[in-house]
């Protein structure tokens, strides 16, 4: 008797460009498409259809994104494009008018459609069956994911079209929050990254408003959400938060060892002058006084930043004051872009002087410099204290691990020589040998 082979589920390859939170979209894109039957696939040639989530955030991300989808498009064929730059419809079918279908961020739906109209799914796959897993598809490690909290931004920076690309501050339902952070959890992630545009305007848009979780009231507000998160028993830490005045009712949950005591603070400058070109939210001279107060009530406290220079109009006086900022702001993490302008921000039309392109570098050679000192000093401070250490990955040389003050991808690592042993995902205390700019060598104890 013979037997008709079963059809083959249709497959999708999926490249993931930009930030943690285009990762998250593309994580909920593939649990769908999983969900119906679809196998993801890890090469173009075995695609029937490749799908490409742009980041569309400065212009050196856009060529990037340019690139891939022509990428794709020559070892594929078949190309739909999603993510921030897909706003760009046009700019995008310029370049490559072949690819299939082009939309913008959070447009789920339409990217799953698109993906029906080009490779339709089996009419026998059986949902029921075919199962995925609770947690849904993780583009990250199984020990870490990013848990998106609200999507858009309700601010008006100078230098940023996020609000354009993504709309106003929509914050998730914290019942809905908790679920899926407490499904990441039982499927065996040890840390959750919250993230989102403005991590602490999380409920502004809903008043605060009280949901449920595990039949319990909780409201819709960060410092309430950080309290049920610590209850998880995992590492919770902080992205993109705005220094509101509320902030500080978070250093006590650091203190306590509820939160990880990690805050991502996107400063961008120093000088209130560039700041108010800028157009910063909740930034004034009062941010050094906050954070030596936070130090005092939480000491173990990391905090990381980004920063701008070379801003229109940026002198080489408000470029001092920056780094003398940052002699007495002491931060331990810090990230430098030289500004680039993006079509559509409203800094490209502000009267102020552009500042050259060399002098632009010589600032960024400067403040690396000038961290990197900082950064390195307050390494060496961590030599002989013990740390418990997060394995990332492992080899014959040692195992490479996290701690509190480093975030994946963006941070530092911290090196077990004597780690072979471990594996993915372990937690382990370990004592500091010995440290550089970035990076912690240590010995499990």
């Amino acid at each position: 008797m013979s037997t008709t082979p079963a059809p083959a589920n249709p497959k999708v390859g999926f490249v993931s460009l930009g930030c943690p939170k285009a990762l998250v979209d593309s994580e909920r894109i593939l649990t769908q498409l999983r969900m119906e039957g679809y196998d993801v696939v890890s090469t173009y040639q075995d695609a029937d259809v490749v799908v490409v989530n742009t980041c569309g955030f400065i212009d050196s991300a856009k060529a990037e994104s340019l690139e891939v989808i022509g990428e794709a498009i020559k070892e594929n064929g078949k190309v739909i494009v999603t993510g921030c730059m897909g706003v760009e419809e046009g700019n995008i079918r310029n370049v490559h008018p072949s690819v299939l279908a082009v939309t913008g961020p959070q447009q789920y739906e339409q990217v799953v459609n698109a993906v029906h109209e080009v490779v339709p799914p089996r009419k026998d796959h059986n949902p029921l069956i075919d199962l995925v897993p609770p947690q849904g598809i993780k583009l990250t490690p199984r020990h870490y994911a990013y848990l998106k909290i609200s999507e858009g931004c309700n601010h008006s920076c100078s230098f940023c079209i996020i609000p354009s690309m993504r709309g106003k501050l929509v914050s998730r339902p914290v019942g809905d929050v908790l679920d899926e952070a407490q499904r990441l959890v039982k499927s065996g992630v040890k840390e959750l990254l919250v993230i989102s545009q403005d991590t602490s305007a999380y409920g502004v848009d809903v008043k605060y408003r009280t949901g449920f979780w595990n039949g319990a009231p909780v409201k819709t507000r960060m410092t309430e959400l950080c309290e049920a998160l610590s209850t998880l028993g995992v590492w919770v830490r902080l992205h993109y938060v705005y220094p509101y005045p509320h902030v500080d009712e978070l250093i006590p949950l650091m203190a306590a060892g509820k939160i990880l005591p990690y805050l991502d603070i996107p400063f961008q400058h120093a000088s209130p002058k560039v700041l108010k070109s800028m157009k910063r939210p909740a930034f004034e001279d009062k941010t050094l006084a906050r954070i030596k107060n936070w130090r005092e009530i939480c000491p173990d406290l990391i905090i990381r930043s980004t920063f701008i220079v070379g801003f229109p109009g940026e002198t080489e006086e408000d470029f001092q004051y920056l780094l003398n900022w940052l002699t007495e702001a002491q931060l331990d993490r810090v990230g430098c872009f030289q500004y680039s302008p993006v079509d559509g921000a409203p800094a490209n039309d502000l009267d102020l002087e552009i500042v050259p392109d060399e002098v632009k570098q010589d600032r960024w050679d400067r403040f690396m410099a000038h961290q990197q000192a900082i950064s390195s000093a307050r390494l060496q401070m961590r030599i002989g204290r013990e740390i418990e250490v997060l394995v990332d990955e492992v080899d014959e040389q040692g195992a490479v691990g996290r701690c509190f003050f480093d975030a994946p991808e963006i941070d530092g690592n911290v090196f077990i020589d004597n780690g072979s042993n471990l594996k993915p995902g372990d937690k382990v205390w370990c004592k500091v040998t010995d440290a550089d700019e970035y990076d912690l060598w240590a010995e499990q104890i």
